[in-house]
C-alpha cells in the first residue's frame, strides 16, 4: 500500500557548507514528503552530491539543520537506501557483487534464509547472476552501478536516495532502470540526481535545481537542465 502523502520525512532549514573558504551551498530550505518523487538538476560542481551527503547525515553543514520524521515526530534516523555517485567507491575494496548487495542488509535484523532469497531476487533483478562471485574491481562501470543500485533496494527502505543512476550504464539497462524507477515510485519516496531529465522529470512530482542555492520549479515539467520552463 502507498504510504501516506503529505506527511513532512525530511526537512532542512538554512543549510549552508563551506569548502576552504568556498561556498558550495547556501541557505537551502526543503522538505521532503511522503510519497514525493524529487528530481534534482543543476551544474557540476552546484551542490548536489553535497547536499544529498547532508540530506543522509553523512556531511554536517556549516550551519543549518537536517531533522528526520516518523510519524510525525523527530526521529534518530530513517529507513534510506542510497545509491552514491561510482566515483565514491573503492573499486579494489575485496567484495564480491554478492557482498556489496547484501551489505544493503545490514541492521534489518532478518534470517539468514530470508537474507539468502533477498540478495539472490535481487541479483536477478540487476541481470548479475554471472557476475554474483566477481570482485568488484573486474566489473565494469554499468555492472558495478548495477550492483550498488541493487544494494540501495534490497532493504525495500522508505526513502530511495539515487545520485546519478544511469552513469556507465548500456542504453538498454538505462531503459530497464527508468521501468524500475517507476514501479518503486508506487510505494517509496525518491530522491533523483540526473542529468537525464527530459525522462525523469515526466516521472517526478517535484523538480529542484541545485546551483549552490535551491530553486524549485513549479511547472508540470522542465527540459532544459539547469532552468525552469515558465
Amino acid at each position: 500500500m502507498k504510504p501516506t502523502e503529505n506527511e513532512i520525512i525530511i526537512s532542512l532549514r538554512n543549510i549552508s557548507k563551506r569548502w576552504a573558504g568556498k561556498t558550495a551551498l547556501t541557505d537551502i530550505n526543503f522538505d521532503v514528503r511522503q510519497g514525493d518523487f524529487i528530481a534534482i538538476t543543476g551544474p557540476n560542481g552546484g551542490g548536489k552530491t553535497t547536499l544529498l551527503r547532508i540530506l543522509l547525515k553523512l556531511l554536517k553543514p556549516t550551519e543549518g539543520n537536517v531533522t528526520y520524521y516518523r510519524d510525525g515526530k523527530p526521529a534518530d534516523e530513517l529507513s534510506i537506501g542510497y545509491l552514491p555517485q561510482k566515483n565514491l567507491i573503492d573499486s579494489h575494496f575485496p567484495i564480491d557483487v554478492e557482498e556489496v548487495i547484501a551489505s544493503g542488509l545490514i541492521g534489518e535484523n532478518l534470517p539468514s534464509n530470508k537474507v539468502k532469497s533477498r540478495v539472490k531476487e535481487t541479483i536477478g533483478l540487476m541481470g548479475l547472476e554471472s557476475h554474483a562471485k566477481a570482485s568488484i574491481g573486474n566489473l565494469s562501470g554499468g555492472q558495478l552501478q548495477r550492483a550498488l543500485l541493487g544494494r540501495a533496494i534490497i532493504s525495500r527502505p522508505k526513502l530511495l536516495v539515487l545520485d546519478e543512476p544511469l552513469s556507465y550504464v548500456d542504453k538498454r539497462f538505462e531503459h530497464y532502470i527508468y521501468d524500475l524507477v517507476a514501479e518503486l515510485a508506487k510505494t517509496t519516496t525518491l530522491l533523483l540526481v540526473s542529468h537525464e531529465m527530459s525522462t525523469i522529470a515526466g516521472m517526478a512530482n517535484r523538480h529542484l535545481i541545485i546551483d549552490h542555492t535551491l530553486t524549485e520549479c513549479h511547472s508540470a515539467h522542465h527540459h532544459v537542465h539547469y532552468d525552469c520552463d515558465d
